[in-house]
């Protein structure tokens, strides 16, 4: 496999909105006199994400969860929420520099995501290089592509099979979270590595093998094997947990992500011959990317501001416990110049357009 054919994108200055954005942006924080990293809120939530999936776990693993059958599976499904909060509220903003000013922070931070079954080097090349830089443009957005079962974008290949993929997906989604704690990050370095990616961050291709295989063990026993041993309940309701653990966690996480890219009212840009792309890189994030549910506050606090798309594509550096401060700025900003601003009334609009969306590609 060759290294990462990338494209280019059109000029900064060939439009003005982003220099004019983030001027914009710039004086919000200045005149405010407020840090865009996080804050002690932020500092308060990663506290309260963190208990809400090892609290449960300790219960579980102490045998209090072993009282009933409804409490031991209900302590699973805290641990599924708290996979998504620890995924989306801690873990997020630290991978992108912006949970603090500090690095050894955001290092520490950015590391929970390896004790509850991720690993940190493969989602920064996935999420922050590919998805964030390359988004929704075939062949480097690898969250397009998710193999042959099913098709987000135009321009992948179409099967008999995608004609019911608006009837499987949310299935399939169930399992995200399975993949990446089993063999999906293996994949994903045999394959980062082929492409020279591994050398951004500093990292050999059997150092990384070791680190995450470490990982995993670590994972696996606190999360399986211990519950199997100590928790007084028979090992096929262990195993069934941990899988509604995931299901709740998968399906959660691939909504969350899927809902701002995967739209009717998102572009799927087409590289030119010479690998250019029409728009500058700002634009192109106002193309194919859309807000939801910018009115509920407890979907903005749980998914970590993941609700503002927008803003987080276009500032990923800033925390997201300023998503909804700065988004007034970005609309505003978008419509001075006419450009569009995509936002979804609420998520299950959101739910229902991508499901739309799901059922065109398979058609």
């Amino acid at each position: 496999m060759s290294k990462l054919n990338i494209v280019r994108f059109a000029p900064k200055n060939e439009n003005a909105f982003f220099d004019t954005l983030k001027k914009n942006i710039d004086d919000f924080f200045r005149e405010n006199n407020i840090a865009p990293t996080g804050n002690r809120a932020l500092r308060w939530k990663t506290v309260a994400m963190i208990c809400l999936f090892f609290i449960p776990n300790v219960l579980i693993i102490t045998g209090v969860g072993a009282a009933s059958p409804i409490l031991f599976f209900g302590l699973w499904s805290l641990m599924g929420l708290g996979m998504i909060g620890i995924g989306c509220s801690v873990h997020h903003d630290s991978n992108h520099g912006s949970y603090s000013g500090n690095k050894k922070v955001n290092k520490i931070i950015g590391d929970i995501v390896n004790l509850v079954g991720g690993y940190d080097v493969t989602w920064r090349i996935q999420h922050n290089i590919l998805h964030h830089t390359y988004t929704n443009i075939e062949g480097l957005d690898e969250d397009i592509e998710v193999g042959g079962l099913m098709r987000f974008s135009p321009h992948s290949k179409k099967y008999f099979l995608h004609r019911f993929q608006h009837i499987y997906a949310w299935f399939l989604y169930c399992l995200l979270t399975l993949q990446w704690v089993t063999y999906k990050d293996y994949r994903l370095l045999v394959l980062y590595n082929k492409k020279d990616l591994l050398k951004k961050e500093r990292i050999t291709l059997k150092k990384a093998i070791i680190e995450l295989s470490i990982y995993k063990v670590i994972y696996f026993g606190y999360a399986l094997v211990l519950p199997v041993i100590f928790s007084r309940m028979p090992w096929h309701y262990v195993v069934a947990g941990f899988l509604l653990l995931h299901v709740i966690a998968g399906l959660g996480l691939s909504l969350i992500f899927q809902l701002a890219h995967v739209l009717e009212t998102c572009e799927f840009p087409l590289p030119t011959d010479d690998r250019k792309i029409e728009n500058n890189w700002a634009i192109h994030q106002l193309l194919n990317t859309a807000d939801f549910s910018p009115r509920s506050r407890i979907m903005y606090w749980f998914i970590g501001g993941l609700n503002y798309q927008v803003e987080h594509h276009l500032f990923p550096h800033i925390s997201h416990v300023h998503y909804p401060r700065i988004a007034k700025i970005v609309k505003q900003t978008a419509e001075q110049f006419g450009l569009p601003y995509q936002v979804m009334p609420n998520f299950l609009v959101a739910v229902r357009e991508h499901g739309r969306m799901l059922y065109k590609m398979g058609r």
